[in-house]
């Protein structure tokens, strides 16, 4: 058996990458770096030529984690990506300084895939904003040959997703996105994969099986799953979903140790995909999964609320947390305005009496409020990230 690969920006990339931002932790939480070096190992002699890092990743030590992993090799035997992280929170978006550094980081002279870090519909004027130059920046950098490929990742919504193609034009030769049997209809994956590909703009795939999320899907369904592939780990079922889609070309795995390589290497150099019986019985199980609020999104609730809120946009983010946490969720939600926010409901139930589908929307929108104050913001995780990333640098 080996390794699925596919041609993206004129590269022959590994259908598998290996994505660092859940690797393998010591006790004290710090990175096992023995058990870095060894997945690594294992992963580039099973044809994986494909690692991902980014600025955040585990308080900014990724980046040094795979640069020494990928040290030991010719440094034309793998493709590299890193990613500017424009999407945070920060003082100053210093392009030079940070890119910089992950260069030093990562113990190369140039990255073959750089992407802008999530460009949303919050973090665009960032990218936006001439007083950084961000995107001139690393154009130039491209043109320098420091950058081979310059591409972005993005959790925006699908309907705005043209409107960022379109801002960063011929510049971008490819687009990560959040994808996975869940979030083909949960987030509406699909019409990204339609936008994308109707551009000419290849895929690489993030969060795979949402953050574990789809390794384990509950007895009954994984009961339906062995039942058609004994052998085959219930994890093994969200790649195999994901080799149908001819947009994509990377798919990355946060694998945190070392079984978790040896099973995504079985199942990328199997060269099996999931046959149509297969394909429908993840259909329904993805069906069977799906919690929250039948919103159709027909909008007969918009036009009587007296606050002006969109509130199927609201309805999905909700759903969208019933399903796991997610941050992605609070990183969307701050770019609406305050006043668009679920506790702006006044509960006077005119979109409930309304509503085809019978939906309590008041209580939707209290509950959704209280889940998004929960925990910590987008605004303090990036916080405590800039933090950590001056402790890192400044040797603490």
């Amino acid at each position: 058996m080996v390794m699925r690969y596919n041609d993206m920006c004129g590269e022959k990339v590994s259908n598998l990458g290996f994505g660092t931002m859940r690797l393998p932790l010591n006790e004290d939480k710090s990175i096992d770096q023995a058990q870095v070096q060894e997945m690594t190992d294992l992963a580039i002699a099973n044809g994986v030529n494909y690692f991902d890092t980014a600025w955040p990743y585990h308080d900014g030590k990724s980046e040094l984690s795979i640069g020494e992993a990928l040290s030991k090799y010719p440094r034309d035997t793998y493709y590299l990506a890193d990613k500017f992280p424009g999407h945070q929170v920060m003082k100053t978006y210093d392009c030079a300084g940070i890119f910089e550094a992950q260069l030093e980081k990562c113990r190369t002279d140039y990255f073959d895939f750089y992407l802008l870090h999530n460009v949303y519909e919050n973090s665009l004027a960032t990218y936006q904003n001439e007083d950084y130059g961000i995107i001139d920046y690393f154009v130039k950098q491209k043109e320098a040959g420091r950058i081979r490929h310059l591409g972005f990742s993005t959790h925006a919504r699908a309907e705005n997703l043209p409107g960022i193609l379109d801002y960063l034009g011929d510049n971008i030769e490819f687009c990560q996105i959040q994808l996975n049997y869940m979030d083909w209809s949960l987030q509406n994956a699909a019409a990204k994969v339609a936008e994308l590909g109707r551009r000419g703009i290849s895929i690489i795939v993030m969060e795979p099986v949402r953050g574990g999320k789809l390794a384990d899907l509950g007895d009954e369904a994984n009961a339906k799953l062995k039942a058609l592939r004994p052998d085959a780990s219930i994890a093994s079922w969200a790649f195999r979903w994901l080799m149908e889609i001819p947009e994509v070309r990377v798919v990355l795995s946060g694998m945190s140790d070392m079984s978790q390589m040896k099973d995504n290497l079985a199942t990328f150099t199997s060269g099996d995909a999931l046959t149509d019986e297969e394909a429908a019985v993840i259909t329904e199980i993805a069906d069977s999964m799906k919690v929250g609020v039948p919103c159709t999104a027909c909008r007969y609730c918009c036009d009587g609320c007296p606050m002006g809120l969109d509130i199927p946009m609201l309805i999905a983010g909700y759903n969208d947390l019933k399903f796991q946490s997610a941050m992605t969720v609070k990183m969307q939600m701050d770019a609406e305005p305050k006043d668009k926010w679920p506790d702006n409901c006044i509960g006077c139930g005119a979109c409930a009496q309304i509503c085809p589908q019978q939906i309590d929307i008041p209580s939707v929108m209290t509950e959704f409020s209280d889940l998004l104050s929960s925990g910590p913001t987008w605004a303090e995780l990036c916080a405590q990230r800039e933090a950590a990333a001056e402790a890192l640098a400044a040797g603490k």
